[in-house]
């Protein structure tokens, strides 16, 4: 294991578990459904701190890393429900809009197709409405 690369794969692998059982050491057992009603929604600094810059100082900032993520779970379709759920609300933490959340989405009927879009624009819909009722 002397490639830089895998090392700092190994140490994110590593500090990822470490993180999972702080947060809730029954987690490890859990599965991922539901999982965004268990974790909520982190403050934008540390939405920043873990995925802005911990992983790449001089690279993207949460907010990018967020879209990005967001745009890979759409193509993925319906099997990441809850993983969109929560990336919706977390990139709305980090300063993303709902048009560019929109924006990203739809871009990747391209690449998911229309069902996968149809199904994570639901889903944006169901999250930022939720957030306008936890406002409200």
């Amino acid at each position: 294991m002397n490639d830089p690369f895998t090392r700092m794969m190994q140490q994110m692998m590593e500090s990822s578990q470490q993180m999972l059982r702080a947060f809730n050491p029954s987690l490890e057992k859990n599965q991922i459904r539901g999982f965004d009603t268990v974790f909520p929604t982190m403050p934008a600094e540390m939405l920043e701190l873990w995925f802005g810059k911990t992983f790449n100082r001089e690279g993207l900032d949460a907010r990018t890393r967020l879209l990005v993520t967001l745009a890979a779970l759409t193509a993925l379709g319906a099997q990441a429900e809850p993983q969109i759920r929560l990336t919706v609300r977390h990139a709305r933490e980090a300063g993303a809009s709902e048009r560019e959340i929109a924006e990203v989405i739809w871009q990747m009927s391209m690449f998911g197709g229309l069902p996968a879009m149809q199904k994570a624009l639901e889903i944006a819909q169901s999250v930022f409405a939720e957030m306008k009722e936890n406002d409200a």
